[in-house]
């Protein structure tokens, strides 16, 4: 179903929407003249639907909006994974560029090569629910590069001390955004969604109104918020995946203002 995610937004919208009022309107099509028998001519039932029409939607809707709130927290969480690494990234650019030549372009070098290494290389992969390595072996050279220098002062410990928190900091945060790469909701929970809402539908089913017209409408408009619901939690269920996702742009924005050569 990862395709879904290669549509533009507002038509996979349109398309949860629209699967969700089809089916909600052929099946009360089919199923209008069988709930009119079972209501009877003498008598109607809706108050007895109505209570487990109820009882049923206030289960799933606690459950689906408990779910979409998961969903944005996990895509939060994400987007400050990124932040953080952007931040560390920066911090360490502009701690090694205390170092003496040559040691200092040979570190910063080995950084801008590896903002460029994750953004070019790694987010394309990322966005195919690939988690990317491709950017460990630079990371391996600048851990190298640091630890061959051999500060001479008090002045250059610290500076190589604040420098190897910060290169701890922002491998930390590689390793969080790596792990965030595969984030998603279990299948089961998946099922729980769109097993649910065929049962909310259902449910509609069993009222029995005069007008056509009335129950049409309300059935549509039932299954479309049902459609929308859903719709929110897959875009935000994979977070670097489709049109609205997670971007590398804090690391663009480190890139431009701070480690471009020429700054």
């Amino acid at each position: 179903m990862y395709w879904v995610y290669d549509l533009p937004n507002w038509l996979f919208g349109v398309l949860s929407v629209a699967l969700f009022v089809m089916i909600g309107v052929g099946a009360l099509y089919f199923t209008r003249s069988w709930a009119k028998k079972m209501h009877g001519v003498d008598r109607s039932h809706n108050d007895i639907v109505s209570f487990y029409f109820a009882g049923v939607t206030v289960f799933y809707g606690i459950t689906l909006g408990l779910l979409a709130v998961g969903a944005w927290t996990t895509y939060s969480d994400v987007q400050g994974k990124v932040d953080h690494e952007a931040t560390a990234l920066g911090v360490l650019y502009r701690d090694v560029g205390a170092y003496p030549d040559p040691v200092r372009s040979i570190l910063q070098e080995d950084l801008r090569r590896y903002a460029r290494q994750v953004i070019d290389i790694g987010w394309p992969l990322q966005r195919r629910g690939i988690v990317p390595n491709n950017a460990t072996g630079l990371l391996n050279n600048f851990q190298e590069h640091f630890l061959s220098y051999e500060p001479s002062n008090e002045r250059q410990k610290i500076i190589a001390a604040a420098s190897y928190k910060e290169f701890n900091d922002l491998t930390a945060s590689r390793r969080a955004r790596l792990d965030s790469v595969t984030a998603e909701m279990p299948g089961p929970l998946w099922t729980l969604v769109i097993v649910g809402a065929l049962i909310c539908l259902a449910v509609t089913l069993f009222f029995h109104v005069e007008s056509f017209s009335m129950h049409l409408s309300m059935t549509a408009l039932f299954s479309a918020l049902l459609g929308l619901m859903i719709y929110l939690i897959a875009v935000l269920d994979n977070p670097y995946r489709g049109k609205v996702s997670v971007t590398p742009e804090p690391l663009e924005q480190v890139y431009r203002q701070i480690m471009s050569p020429g700054k």
